[in-house]
């Protein structure tokens, strides 16, 4: 019975696995909070059974009064209100931003996907979608906005979660501790694919990253075969350019994600299918039934080869 509950301990999403300062606060506090309740059930159980078991002669009356008085309001008042100021204690930290000269990233939650765009300090803007990369050891300021409903990033292994509010701006700062892949979500209902609006979190070192942000911030590169090309005319023919951008091509939409290096991306659609040609294919094909309510449309009915090329193309964006 132990087994199955302590693999919830760990994995890429755990908050209980932490790889950030942020997250470890967390979970010491749900350490800590949770053994103190174990000592309260505990004692509460005790006392339970030794009161069932005496004999009702025996009973001291001035006893029990300390009893109840004590092990059921003064002990559990007591202990609450250390937890209590236990668990405020960290906010400042977890709350206080980056320090200056930091890397800002801006997330744009949208029904249902994720808007990134890197702000990196003397920089020029890079736009992405959908997943998020970071340098080990170096601090990150999020910068969390939403143009339609309340969404909430979270990514747990890193710290806690933040609303994204239409109309607001909230902010988050974290920093990892260790490089690793890891696995962010949405963590307030936002509608019919909430359950499908999540993100791979990525933790690298520093150089790598560098190198990876400098990579993103160039245009597309041209088709390598000749069924790609077939695929990059298709994708302007059709109307694709209209919601979504692909740098170096006519392509300017900004309704929908940044495509120019969708084949480089750790996932499809916000984390919830493999990057490759038949995923893509399939995303093409079939939008609304992977993702039930999502704004794009479906090219079903474009020829298969039409679609093998469009699927060639866009994965070849690396």
């Amino acid at each position: 019975m132990a087994a199955p509950a302590l693999l919830g301990c760990a994995g890429p999403q755990s908050a209980l696995d932490p790889a950030g300062p942020n997250a470890h606060w967390i979970a010491q506090i749900f350490w800590w909070m949770t053994g103190a309740a174990i000592l309260i059930w505990l004692a509460v159980i005790a006392l339970a059974l030794w009161a069932a078991r005496v004999e009702p002669e025996r009973q001291d009356r001035r006893r029990n009064n300390i009893l109840i008085i004590g092990g059921g309001a003064v002990v559990p008042t007591l202990l609450l209100a250390v937890l209590l100021l236990y668990g405020l204690a960290p906010i400042p930290r977890l709350l206080a931003p980056a320090p200056p000269g930091s890397l800002h990233i801006e997330v744009s939650g949208e029904q249902w996907w994720w808007r990134v765009r890197y702000l990196p300090p003397g920089g020029e803007a890079v736009t992405l979608a959908n997943e998020i990369r970071l340098p080990v050891g170096l601090p990150v300021e999020f910068k969390l906005l939403s143009p339609d409903v309340i969404h909430s990033f979270w990514i747990p292994p890193l710290g806690g979660k933040i609303d994204m509010i239409p109309g607001r701006v909230t902010r988050l700062a974290l920093t990892p501790s260790r490089t690793g892949d890891f696995r962010g979500a949405c963590a307030e209902y936002c509608g019919t694919s909430h359950a499908l609006m999540a993100f791979p979190v990525a933790v690298v070192e520093a150089d790598e990253f560098a190198k990876w942000l400098a990579l993103q911030g160039q245009p597309a590169q041209a088709p390598a075969t000749d069924l790609a090309a077939r695929g990059r005319e298709s994708f302007l023919a059709n109307g694709c350019g209209a919601c979504h951008t692909i740098r170096g091509t006519a392509a300017r939409g900004v309704i929908g994600p940044d495509l120019t290096h969708v084949g480089g991306r750790l996932s499809l659609g916000a984390g919830i299918l493999p990057n490759n040609e038949d995923a893509m294919r399939r995303w093409l094909a079939h939008t609304n039934k992977v993702k039930p309510g999502v704004l794009m449309p479906a090219y079903g009915m474009l020829p298969d080869d039409e679609l093998n090329a469009l699927a060639a193309y866009l994965v070849g964006l690396k």
